[in-house]
């Protein structure tokens, strides 16, 4: 089927897709560490979608037909529990690529991934994407680091999800967002609202804005117009506040 050029609002996210730009291109982390015919093949089957708020890029139990990356903008990881409470795993800032576990197993999804705000979501069809982890060393080791730093980055979620201090659970979740083998398009400045990053964490927008003047206060983060800088990312991570 060729691809459409189109901006409908009324299409779905698949029907939107269309091919990367150069600069969207750019963006992809693991395109380098690729040989020049494997990077070409990779190129010539990646698609993009422009996600609007709210869109689903994942669903639980459907079939996985791509792997995913963020290219601009932030998703959300979640589920919802045996109560109907939605749980959130983790956010997906630029640069950061997920579903590579249930790609390599073929299996469907177990979690939603939501748009928190317009973005674009590039997809490697699986067939390609399979490809590549029998042809290309570099794609190996990059699919064996993501689901190295993916186990930590639970681990982590999960050690967040039982602690009662706000400052804390705020503090710990931005460290993850900062992960610069997960998400290396952030650098050291997020672009989150404090709305998103409430969303994320699962407390109020109010008591996000008070866990950020006491970590700014404190000399962790500063924030600035659009978004948050990291001072000190050890002790972020380690909640030594």
């Amino acid at each position: 089927m060729p691809l459409q050029l189109v901006s409908s609002h009324d299409l779905s996210l698949h029907q939107r897709r269309r091919r990367p730009s150069f600069a969207e291109l750019q963006g992809i982390p693991w395109l380098p560490l690729l040989l020049p015919a494997d990077r070409a093949r990779a190129e010539a089957e990646l698609l993009v979608g422009d996600a609007e708020a709210g869109d689903f890029i994942c669903r639980i139990g459907k079939p996985v037909t791509y792997w995913f990356g963020v290219v601009e903008g932030l998703l959300k990881m979640s589920a919802d529990n045996a109560q109907g409470m939605t749980m959130t795993f983790t956010g997906v800032p630029p640069g950061g690529w997920f579903g590579e576990g249930t790609a390599l197993k073929r299996e469907p999804f177990r979690y939603n991934i939501q748009a928190l705000r317009d973005s674009v979501v590039a997809g490697l069809p699986l067939d390609t994407f399979h490809w590549l982890l029998d042809h290309s060393i570099g794609f190996n080791r990059f699919v064996m680091n993501q689901l190295n730093e993916r186990l930590g980055q639970f681990i982590a979620a999960r050690e967040i999800d039982r602690m009662n201090n706000p400052d804390l659970r705020v503090a710990r979740s931005l460290a993850a967002l900062f992960n610069p083998a997960l998400y290396p398009g952030v650098g050291n400045v997020l672009r989150i609202t404090q709305q998103e990053l409430a969303y994320l964490v699962g407390l109020s927008r109010q008591r996000v804005n008070e866990s950020l003047r006491t970590l700014e206060a404190q000399g962790l983060i500063r924030v600035e117009y659009g978004g948050l800088r990291v001072l000190d990312m050890a002790a972020l991570r380690c909640g030594s506040f």
